[in-house]
């Protein structure tokens, strides 16, 4: 009795410390003497929302707010993207490899990851793409013909990085395990195996890793505009490419699946996302918007598709002759229809 008493009261004062704990963490610190001064006198210097200290901010470090250390995040990411790259169709064409993980370790380079990351294209129509824990990071075919512009595209990619800059999963996973403790005493649920499943890649992930909370999404998206605006892109693509799919979807329902189910920009987050540009990132003379080289990879994807379709129907579909005057088991009637003749 006096031990059910005792864990009683130590849950309670869990509960009592765990709102404020997760507010500590899931801001970044002020950071250090190595951040740049912003010259944008709303923002403060070294904060999240100064963007010359991109690579010098905490974000979503471990402590009570997530329970997991980056080698603990980087070995269940790696788990899993064992399991996607054995069942999924991976996308074997080394250009538009190359080109894919070129323009994601751009944005790499410029967040505030703290893991190196791995990028690979899936051949899948679905428009999507989804980042691990750890920076297992792929990207569907489906999303690359879907973006009309290189910047388009590197905004969706950027909004994946900043879920894993932000260590958003294992945070996510953290926040559950809390909300177990009271109903699972004595016992820790590692791994955040057991949770609900998504259908991702043919694979069930689970849903942690791919569909997390609002404020979240609104954290990626915050960031994501960050990463592409240091990388030299326009962070205006990336409303613009939602507003695009919301569009599509509108006028013809289903016609692209389930592209960003899991995470689905509502018009609110997007109000939000364009003031956030407005108020912290200055005006360049100039950005990054489209390639030619991003064309030429779009035009060879295109190809490659062509060229699949074609050998799947040459292998599926029927095989037809076409009929000759040496056909000794036909002739023609005056009206041009085939007859049968009996033979002798």
């Amino acid at each position: 009795m006096k031990t059910r008493a005792r864990w009683v009261l130590f849950v309670a004062a869990l509960a009592l410390c765990l709102p404020s704990t997760w507010a500590q963490t899931d801001q970044p610190a002020d950071t250090s003497a190595t951040a740049k001064s912003t010259s944008n006198p709303d923002v403060k210097a070294g904060s999240k929302d100064d963007v010359n200290a991109i690579g010098n901010r905490k974000m979503g470090g471990k402590g009570m707010g997530n329970w997991y250390s980056v080698e603990k995040e980087v070995a269940i990411g790696k788990q899993y993207a064992q399991q996607i790259e054995a069942s999924a169709k991976m996308l074997q064409d080394p250009v538009i490899n190359e080109y894919v993980n070129r323009i994601g370790q751009n944005l790499v380079r410029n967040s505030d990851a703290q893991v190196p990351f791995t990028i690979k294209v899936i051949d899948s129509d679905e428009v999507n793409a989804f980042a691990l824990p750890g920076g297992f990071f792929y990207v569907n075919t489906g999303l690359i013909m879907a973006a009309d512009e290189e910047s388009e595209l590197a905004g969706v990619m950027a909004h994946e990085i900043a879920h894993v800059c932000a260590r958003h999963a294992t945070r996510q996973m953290t926040r559950m395990q809390w909300a177990n403790l009271a109903s699972i005493p004595l016992i820790f649920v590692g791994g955040g195996i057991g949770y609900a499943a998504y259908n991702a890649a043919n694979i069930g992930l689970p849903l942690t890793f791919l569909k997390f909370s609002r404020n979240f999404e609104s954290e990626a998206d915050f960031l994501g505009v960050q990463y592409m605006y240091k990388s030299g892109y326009d962070p205006q693509s990336y409303i613009t490419f939602f507003e695009k799919i919301q569009a599509k979807e509108k006028k013809k329902p289903g016609s692209l699946a389930k592209a960003f189910s899991s995470h689905p920009q509502t018009p609110d987050r997007i109000e939000k996302t364009q003031e956030e540009i407005a108020r912290i990132l200055p005006a360049k003379e100039s950005y990054i918007v489209s390639t030619s080289e991003f064309d030429d990879v779009k035009g060879r994807l295109a190809q490659l598709e062509n060229r699949h379709k074609v050998e799947q129907d040459k292998t599926s579909g029927p095989s037809l002759r076409r009929a000759t005057p040496d056909d000794k088991t036909q002739t023609k009637t005056d009206d041009g229809r085939p007859t049968l003749k009996r033979r002798d």
